[in-house]
C-alpha cells in the first residue's frame, strides 16, 4: 500500500528523532520505502529519505537499493534527477560495485541534465572506492548494452584524467591496465582509439617500460604477424589505426622495428594497390608520412639492407630520369611530374634507415644503379631550385595574416617540403653518402629557431651558395652527367602544387573510420536490457 505525503512525513520525524535507537524503526523505514508507490509528491519524499536512513537498516538495503532503483526509472524526469542524484549516498562497503553498475546503466540516458547528473555521481563514488567504481564501469563494458558501453568507455577516457592523484593509485592504474586488455580483445577502431587514449594517460605508463608494453598492445591489434590484404579497406584502416597509436610512444628507447619492417615487407611493394578507407584520403601519401614518422626510432632490424632495398627501389618510382635521356623511361613523353610530397616522405625513411648501413649506396648496389640515382637527384634538386625560387618570390615580404591566407599557407609548406628535400638530397651527393643532416618533417611542428630561419629565408633576399634553397650544383655531380640550361628543367604550372599539397590537411591523428563495427571485429549487439 503506497504511503501518504502526510504518513511518510510523520515516519521520517519518528526516525529522526530516535537517534540512536533507530534499528527499533524498522517499520517507519518500511513506510518511506512504501513511498515509492505513491504519486509524485510522495515518490520525491522518498527519493531523498530513502538513503537518509539507509545505512541503519542493513537488513533492508536490497528493498531499499531497488526502492531507490524504481525512482531512477520513473516517467517523472525530475524524480529520475532526485533518485540519481541520491543514489552515491548508497555506495558503502559491499554495495558500491552495485551502485556503480547501476550508475553506469544509466549512462543510456537521452537527457542532457539526467546524462550530466549520472557522470557527478560516478565521480563522487569514484573518489570513496575507485577500484569499486571501476568493477561496475567495466563489467557493463564488457557485458552491457552497445549503448553503455559506449558510454562508459567515453566517460574513462575524459573522466580519468580528472581524477585526484590519491583516488588514482598504482593499484588502481594496473586495475584499469588489466581490464582494458580484456575490452581490447574484441573493440571497434573507435574503442581501441580511446582506450589507448586511456592507458597513455596513466602515470605507470609514462616509463619506459609502461610505454613499451603499450606498444605490445597495440601490435596486437594490428596483426603484424599476418601479410596484408591491400584490398581490404577494413585491414588497412586497421594498419593505419594502430600505427597512429603506436607513434607517440616511440622513442629512442621504445623502438618502432615491427613497425618499419612490416611496412617495408608489406606495405611498400603493395603501395598503389591500397584501398582507402575514407575516399578523400590520399592513402599512398598518408601511409608513406606514417613511415617516415617512424624511421627515426627503428632499432636493430634483422632484414635492414632487404628493408633498405626495397625503400630505394620505391624511391626511384617518385623520382623520374629527366626526359631527355637517350632511351630512357621518359623519353618521348611529356616532362613527368616531380611529385614533392611522396619523396620527402621516403627520402626522409631510406636517410633514417641510411645511417644504419651506411655503405648501402657504395657497396649493395651496382655502379650503374647508383650512376641512374645520382642522374634522378640531379634531374630532382634542378627542378627544385625553380620550385624554391618561385615559392620564395610569391612568399616574400609577406608576414602575419598575410601568411595565412589557404593560397599561402599552401606555399609555406610546399616550402617546407623543398627544403627538406634539398638537404636530403645534397647529403646524399657527398662522396661517400653522408647521413649526418636533421630535417623536421614538413607536417611536424618546428622548433623556434627553425620557424625562425624559415621565416627570414621567406623574407629575405636569396642568398648564393650556402642558401637554404641552394643545394645541388653541377659541379658537385659526376663530370659525365650532361649539362642543361634553365629553360629545360622542370616547371611546376600554376596551381599544380596545391593539388597535390591539399592531402596534409587530413591530420586526424586517431580519427575514426566508418563508425562501430568496422576493422576491429564486427562486435554483435548485446542488448539484452538492464540488469540490475
Amino acid at each position: 500500500m503506497a504511503a501518504t505525503v502526510e504518513e511518510l512525513y510523520r515516519n521520517y520525524g519518528i526516525l529522526a528523532d530516535a537517534k540512536e535507537d533507530l534499528s527499533k524503526h524498522k517499520d517507519a523505514y518500511q513506510v518511506i520505502l512504501d513511498g515509492v508507490k505513491g504519486g509524485p509528491k510522495e515518490k520525491r519524499l522518498a527519493a531523498q529519505f530513502i538513503p537518509k536512513f539507509f545505512s541503519s537498516f542493513p537488513e533492508l538495503a536490497d528493498a531499499a537499493i531497488n526502492a531507490q532503483l524504481d525512482l531512477c526509472e520513473d516517467e517523472d524526469v525530475s524524480i529520475r534527477r532526485q533518485a540519481i542524484k541520491e543514489l552515491p549516498r548508497f555506495a558503502s562497503g559491499e554495495n558500491l560495485p552495485r551502485v556503480a553498475d547501476i550508475l553506469t546503466q544509466l549512462l543510456q540516458t537521452d537527457d542532457s541534465a539526467e546524462f550530466n547528473q549520472v557522470n557527478t555521481a560516478l565521480i563522487s563514488i569514484f573518489k570513496i572506492d575507485a577500484k569499486g567504481t571501476l568493477g561496475g564501469l567495466f563489467s557493463q563494458i564488457l557485458q552491457g548494452e552497445d549503448i553503455v558501453r559506449e558510454r562508459a568507455i567515453k566517460f574513462l577516457s575524459t573522466k580519468l584524467k580528472t581524477m585526484p592523484d590519491d583516488a588514482m593509485t598504482k593499484e588502481v592504474e594496473d586495475y584499469i591496465f588489466i581490464e582494458t586488455k580484456k575490452v581490447l580483445e574484441d573493440v571497434t577502431g573507435e574503442e581501441f582509439v580511446l582506450l589507448m587514449r586511456i592507458l597513455s594517460g596513466l602515470k605507470t605508463m609514462q616509463t619506459v617500460s609502461g610505454r613499451q608494453q603499450l606498444v605490445e598492445l597495440v601490435v596486437e591489434q594490428a596483426f603484424l604477424e599476418q601479410a596484408l590484404n591491400p584490398a581490404d579497406a577494413d585491414s588497412v584502416d586497421r594498419l593505419l589505426q594502430c600505427t597512429r597509436q603506436a607513434l607517440p610512444l616511440f622513442s629512442k628507447n621504445v623502438h618502432s622495428t615491427r613497425f618499419v619492417t612490416y611496412f617495408c615487407e608489406f606495405v611498400l611493394p603493395n603501395l598503389s594497390l591500397l584501398t582507402s578507407p575514407v575516399a578523400e584520403l590520399d592513402i599512398q601519401l598518408e601511409v608513406l608520412k606514417l613511415l617516415a614518422e617512424m624511421s627515426p626510432y627503428c632499432g636493430d632490424m634483422d632484414k635492414l639492407e632487404v628493408n633498405l632495398n626495397m625503400l630505394f627501389e620505391k624511391l626511384l618510382e617518385f623520382m623520374p630520369l629527366p626526359p631527355e635521356e637517350e632511351n630512357g623511361e621518359n623519353a618521348a613523353n611529356e616532362e613527368p611530374k616531380l611529385q614533392f610530397s611522396y619523396v620527402e616522405c621516403l627520402l626522409f625513411s631510406f636517410h633514417q634507415l641510411g645511417k644504419k648501413l651506411p655503405d648501402f649506396l657504395i657497396d649493395k648496389i651496382s655502379a650503374e644503379k647508383l650512376k641512374d640515382f645520382k642522374i634522378r637527384l640531379q634531374y630532382f634538386a634542378r627542378g627544385l631550385q625553380v620550385y624554391i625560387r618561385q615559392l620564395r618570390v610569391a612568399l616574400q615580404g609577406k608576414t602575419g595574416d598575410a601568411l595565412k591566407t589557404e593560397e599561402n599557407k599552401i606555399k609555406v609548406v610546399a616550402l617546407k617540403i623543398t627544403n627538406n628535400i634539398n638537404v636530403l638530397i645534397k647529403d646524399l651527393f657527398h662522396n661517400p653518402p653522408s647521413y649526418k643532416s636533421t630535417v623536421t618533417l614538413s607536417w611536424k611542428p618546428v622548433q623556434k629557431t627553425e620557424a625562425a630561419a624559415a621565416a627570414a629565408a621567406i623574407g629575405q633576399k636569396r642568398q648564393s651558395g650556402e642558401d637554404i634553397g641552394a643545394t645541388v650544383t653541377t659541379k658537385k655531380l659526376p663530370t659525365n652527367l650532361p649539362r642543361r640550361d634553365a629553360r629545360q628543367i622542370y616547371n611546376p604550372p600554376s596551381g599544380k602544387y596545391s593539388a597535390s599539397i591539399g592531402n596534409f590537411s587530413y591530420e586526424q591523428r586517431g580519427g575514426f573510420r566508418g563508425g562501430r563495427g568496422r576493422g576491429f571485429g564486427g562486435r554483435g549487439n548485446r542488448s539484452r536490457g538492464r540488469i540490475y
